[in-house]
């Protein structure tokens, strides 16, 4: 079924079950508080995240105008990769007071960057990258990382230029937009049920248009915004969770170790990617960290691995390979809070189906920020005709109807 026919047969379902079903009375005031306040506080916010997501979906189109690159040598996608080892080499002549920090192969083209730190722990503006083709070897570019107007943009839109405390508000605002939503619809029932679904009453006073234009709006874009809603709040907790995982899992790897002389002599990196490709022949590599005491293991290179096919991609596997022995510790995987992190990534951004999906994903945030939008003015020309009053008037109608003639009033409706 396609998504659009499931939304509407879910719409239509909700309908049903509301009108056989209907809430007390006092639930529904209550509800109604809850969807009032939990709107008005993550309002600001949200507006904030939505105009900001706009950009961000097309991140991959708007930084190939903003910042075109050196493309690779057009070459069969069985050519064979290049040594690893060599880009790395190449690189640490070019920063020599720097040290290898991160080797990334791109998921789009065949391009490795290899990353240089002065520390374990950089900021985006310490790091140096160079960008080599995966196939030749050959140098390509050096870019400037940082500064970008997307980079500013994406860190307003997760942490508001805060780092972790910014992080969590925006946490606590996403989950107070889940509960509008759950509680909107809750709500939803009441002020409906005696109108066709999707009314729009043009005739009307501009308030009770605003109100119609709201509760269509918000109907229609509700199962999507409570998707992007769960899924930011997931992803705005997202360096917490990884510092749990790396704070119960290090400490069990490198145990064993405790005492011993760092080595003298490392593993090279492209051995340690060949032995991890055919420990893991069902996945390729993504990433390999070098020895961090701060992000990963001091004797250990951090091989990160993913899935081949589309849904497998997603999600990613790390294998530690001791920089000495070359001995490797396979992960049984990453524990379920963290596979939730990674299958929410691109559910959030619409980044997984080409442009379709992106310009889909445009569409709904652009009716969402006319949700927030009206919702706010009605919240401001609440003096003029509660909502409230409404909502009572409606209750109590329903609560007649259901004392004396339900099955009538059933039909009726």
């Amino acid at each position: 079924m396609p998504p659009a026919a499931f939304i509407v047969c879910s719409l239509k379902r909700y309908r049903m079950v509301t009108i056989h079903n209907p809430i007390s009375p006092k639930a529904v005031r209550a509800w109604y508080r809850v969807h009032k306040w939990s709107s008005l506080i993550c309002a600001i916010f949200l507006l904030m995240a939505c105009i900001t997501g706009l950009p961000l979906v097309f991140h991959d189109e708007i930084n190939a105008i903003l910042q075109p690159h050196v493309a690779p040598a057009s070459m069969p996608s069985e050519a064979p990769m290049a040594n690893v080892d060599q880009m790395v080499s190449e690189a640490q002549a070019r920063f020599p007071s720097l040290h290898p920090y991160d080797v990334y192969w791109d998921d789009d083209e065949p391009r490795v960057f290899v990353y240089m730190s002065p520390s374990d722990e950089p900021k985006n503006s310490d790091l140096r990258t160079m960008v080599f083709d995966a196939h030749t070897g050959k140098f390509l570019e050096s870019p400037k990382l940082g500064g970008t107007v997307l980079t500013l943009i994406f860190r307003l839109h997760t942490e508001l230029f805060l780092g972790l405390t910014g992080e969590v508000v925006m946490a606590v605002m996403a989950l107070s937009f889940v509960l509008s939503l759950v509680s909107g619809t809750l709500v939803y029932g009441p002020f409906m049920r005696r109108l066709r679904f999707g009314t729009y009453r043009r005739e009307a006073a501009p308030r009770t248009r605003w109100f119609d234009l709201h509760n269509l709006l918000g109907i229609v874009t509700l199962t999507w915004a409570l998707v992007v809603g769960a899924t930011g709040a997931m992803n705005t907790i997202s360096t917490p969770l990884f510092a749990m995982w790396r704070s119960q899992t290090m400490p069990q790897i490198l145990a064993p170790y405790q005492g011993k002389p760092m080595p003298r002599h490392f593993l090279s990196v492209d051995a340690a990617v060949k032995e991890v490709s055919v420990a893991l022949p069902w996945a390729e590599q993504s990433a390999v960290l070098f020895p961090n005491a701060v992000l990963g293991s001091p004797r250990h290179y951090l091989v990160w691995n993913k899935g081949k096919t589309p849904i497998t991609s997603r999600l990613l596997t790390p294998v530690l390979v001791d920089v000495e022995t070359g001995r490797l510790t396979v992960s049984k995987g990453l524990p379920w809070y963290l596979r939730t992190l990674e299958v929410s990534r691109p559910l959030h951004f619409g980044d997984y189906g080409g442009m379709p999906l992106k310009i889909i994903w445009a569409l709904f945030d652009l009716a969402l920020i006319v949700v927030l939008l009206s919702g706010v003015y009605l919240w401001l020309s609440r003096h003029k005709a509660p909502v409230e009053k409404e909502l009572d008037r409606l209750v109590r109608l329903e609560k007649l109807e259901a004392e004396q003639t339900p099955a009538a009033g059933v039909l009726a409706r």
